[in-house]
């Protein structure tokens, strides 16, 4: 493991800062990338996983505020990578964080998380009043913002405001083309299992193509793990590209951005999968999209959900799932069409989170069921869907 260069509080000028869209400054101490980096604040509640958080595909574009105070004892390894070398290893620009980053303290760690940060390419600020930031996002929503790195402490605070100020919100921007695979290529990982590391995927079992938009690779181990051979290919790919291949079923991934602008290249392909009668499954970015192309509408959430902590009501079995989100956009299910049925609701806000056909073999989820943010709750979405196409086979 390489010697860790973790940062302290110092004493003296701060090393980083944040310029908040309306000119607020918030000083802190620089870690990760020196330099600056724009992107959307958003706030996420997670305990643990914060590699995996700020790995995410779907955080492209966003500076990530962590609740817990804590960050780093766990450091970072390859093993909990979310997003492939294929897909330039793009996700969140930036972190916020309120305690100094710690040296790794956890026999998997191979790399310090100041390290992993700036290999990475996340400026990162620590020492930031972070309870604060967070209040404010929840009351006046995720602005846009400037996170800026520099260990000499020298910041032009007015250039830095006319960035912020100046920088495009995520209402309209399409973000999933710079985190999508460039090329098409099997899968063959499964689930992570404490002594032996990853399983192999199966060599038998049905085709599930997987429409890449910034996919997790947690969402391809489960695919695997519950018995799907997996073929993932860039979000661009056409609805011909797709059935070429003539999967079992379609798996529409999560990423980042405004759905409404990756639809204008990805509905078509989309509704060719469906019109097709393809069985079809969307996560998170993915549910969103197969809304659109079925003739619904999105909206831009305030605040975004982001946790690990999230409840939501599984309307066809009464539980309550507690699963992680991650997305700044949602499903207006007013707008769904006459056959859909709405399958999931949060009880944080009553958003949709999940939807099915009743005449066609189409399913979607807001949440990420992939994700373990302590229970599993969720993991029964890919072998019902594997499942599904079995029985269809």
């Amino acid at each position: 493991m390489t010697a860790p260069r973790e940062n302290q509080a110092p004493a003296g000028r701060p090393t980083g800062v944040i310029v908040l869209a309306d000119g607020t400054v918030l000083q802190g101490f620089g870690a990760g990338k020196t330099g600056s980096a724009i992107g959307e604040v958003c706030f996420n509640t997670a305990m643990t996983g914060h590699q995996e958080i700020l790995a995410d595909p779907s955080y492209a574009g966003q500076i990530v505020c962590f609740t817990f105070p804590h960050i780093g004892n766990v450091g970072a390894n390859i093993e909990d990578e979310e997003a492939s070398s294929d897909q330039g290893r793009k996700a969140a620009v930036g972190m916020i964080s309120r305690a100094p980053i710690t040296p790794p303290a956890n026999w998997r760690a191979e790399q310090g998380f100041g390290d992993w940060l700036a290999d990475r390419a996340i400026v990162a600020v620590t020492g930031i009043d972070t309870r604060a930031l967070t209040r404010r996002i929840r009351d006046e929503g995720m602005p846009m913002g400037v996170i800026a790195h520099d260990p000499e402490g020298q910041f032009d605070l007015d250039a830095l405001k006319a960035l912020a100020a100046a920088a495009p919100t995520m209402e309209g921007r399409e973000l999933a083309r710079a985190v999508s695979s460039t090329g098409a290529a099997d899968w063959d990982e499964g689930d992570w299992a404490w002594s032996t590391g990853f399983a192999m995927g199966p060599k038998d079992g049905p085709l599930v193509v997987v429409l890449d938009y910034g996919v997790k690779a947690n969402i391809l181990r489960r695919l695997a793990s519950a018995g799907a051979r997996v073929h993932v290919v860039p979000g661009s790919a056409s609805a011909a590209d797709v059935l070429a291949l003539q999967p079992a079923g379609v798996l529409v991934s999560n990423g980042p951005g405004d759905p409404a602008a990756t639809g204008q290249y990805s509905l078509e392909t989309i509704r060719g999968v469906i019109d097709a009668g393809v069985p079809t499954l969307g996560i998170c970015l993915g549910h969103q999209m197969l809304a659109l192309a079925l003739g619904g509408k999105t909206l831009k959430m305030v605040q975004g959900h982001h946790g690990a902590n999230h409840p939501v009501k599984n309307l066809e079995t009464g539980q309550v799932e507690i699963v992680s989100m991650n997305h700044g956009f949602a499903v207006d299910a007013a707008t769904l069409p006459a056959d859909a049925v709405q399958t999931h609701v949060s009880l944080f806000d009553g958003t949709n989170c999940g939807f099915k056909l009743k005449d066609r073999p189409v399913w979607a989820v807001q949440h990420h069921p992939e994700a373990s943010p302590g229970p599993q709750d969720s993991f029964a979405v890919f072998e019902t869907f594997v499942s599904a196409l079995k029985e269809a086979a």
